[in-house]
């Protein structure tokens, strides 16, 4: 209840700050609503308080002997700290909201990557898996917090992603966090390993017809690759999943005639107004599909590799449909009220999908064709216990994670072979 006063006092009294366009969405959709569409609840999106999932438990949950020095030997129990970069997936807007007036609440605390409510019986994010490996875990989010309305760390956590942000701002994050760890009490900057997520993009998408040079493909590249060789040159001893944006045109299927749907068009308009078979929306899905060939472009290689740092692609939501019943409809308690962002149900599925993904070698990584029966988590492999790392280029070269340049071992074979042969072929 406090949750839904404080977005009511947000949404009357214009708590945003300026140039904040989420707001101005929110607010333009709810404009024409009723006072009882805005007050009707809808119990089966939330989750009930004395819910709980079954134990989760794998036969080696332990950390290495030592604290590893290469990123290719790093455990789920090796994780000290965990932190999470993106848009209002990642703040978990209206996840469990009870109203289309409690969209503007950030349920920060259960999101998918790093979420710290309770434990994994609670809710199964990211975080609360690891948690089970160590319970020490630095960086979970524990609380809720309002979008516009200031926040504390110690509501957020290591979750500094921001309701509306495009890709252009992931630079600024990105700041924001290597900052916050620096300063940060408790946390050894140098010598704990660190999990980043990073799931952003599907904004630009939505905004694309509006700028289509601020929102095309170079710039989601451009920004994306300044974001993570921020985090390469300046961050020690990080991991950081970078999630495939979903294709977004299933949304289009998820509307019915429910009072948040009319919210839909206002934070997705380029991909939700176009009619079907539309020159306009054609576009829309060829350049959705042009972000996921580039960003697997640009990660499918050892740029972003080194011995104490890696960036991963996780591909699982690369082809996800939407949820759906037994009879075809979509399944509309993945869906928050706006039917465009996810409930707690779907939070806990990106969570099983990441965490699967991250112990499974490249070309094997699962990619999920729809959310409409619930994953299954799996345990790190016996026979290869560590986060997968490894990039499809950088298979064959098991030089990339040392120096670049030559050892001088290798530069007295290479001479040793050239004298031989140079002598060799003076004597035949």
């Amino acid at each position: 209840m406090e949750a839904l006063l404080i977005a009511v006092a947000c949404a009357l009294l214009s708590c945003s700050v300026k140039g904040d366009d989420w707001w101005g969405e929110y607010q333009e959709g709810i404009r024409h609503y009723s006072d009882e569409d805005l007050n009707k609840t809808f119990p089966e999106k939330t989750r009930p308080m004395r819910f709980k999932h079954p134990p989760f438990q794998c036969p080696d949950m332990t950390p290495s002997a030592t604290v590893p020095t290469s990123v290719e030997f790093v455990k789920a129990a090796d994780i000290k700290v965990i932190a999470a970069l993106g848009d209002s997936v990642t703040t978990a807007v209206g996840a469990n909201a009870t109203t289309v007036l409690e969209i503007p609440v950030e349920f920060r605390h259960v999101s998918w990557s790093i979420g710290g409510y309770g434990t994994f019986q609670d809710v199964i994010t990211l975080a609360n898996i690891i948690k089970l490996f160590n319970p020490t875990l630095l960086g979970a989010s524990p609380g809720k917090t309002i979008h516009g309305k200031g926040a504390h760390i110690s509501e957020t956590g290591f979750n500094l992603a921001v309701t509306g942000h495009n890709t252009f701002n992931l630079p600024d994050q990105t700041r924001e966090l290597i900052d916050t760890l620096r300063r940060h009490e408790g946390l050894n900057f140098d010598e704990d390993w660190k999990l980043l997520t990073i799931l952003i993009g599907m904004n630009d998408i939505c905004d694309y017809c509006k700028d289509k040079a601020l929102y095309s493909v170079d710039n989601f590249i451009h920004y994306m690759t300044l974001s993570l060789e921020m985090l390469m040159n300046e961050v020690p001893r990080m991991i950081v999943n970078v999630v495939q944006i979903l294709r977004m045109h299933f949304l289009r299927e998820v509307q019915r005639p429910t009072p948040g749907c009319r919210l839909q068009r206002s934070f997705c308009p380029c991909l939700i107004e176009p009619v079907s078979n539309s020159p306009e929306l054609e576009e829309v899905i060829e350049i959705n599909l042009e972000f996921q060939r580039r960003l697997e472009k640009l990660l499918h290689s050892d740029r972003f590799l080194r011995k104490d740092f890696a960036v991963v692609l996780q591909p699982f939501l690369k082809h996800a449909d939407s949820p759906r019943l037994p009879n075809g409809n979509i399944d509309m308690t993945f869906f928050t009220h706006d039917c465009f962002h996810v409930t707690i149900k779907g939070q806990e599925e990106l969570a099983k999908g990441l965490w699967n993904n991250m112990f499974q070698p490249e070309g094997g990584k699962m990619i999920v064709s729809s959310f409409s029966e619930p994953l299954k988590l799996i345990c790190p492999p016996e026979e290869h216990p560590y986060i997968f790392i490894r990039p499809v280029a950088a298979k064959s070269s098991p030089s990339l994670l040392h120096s670049k340049s030559t050892s001088p071992a290798a530069v007295i074979l290479l001479l040793f072979f050239f004298f031989f042969f140079t002598n060799i072929s003076r004597y035949s």
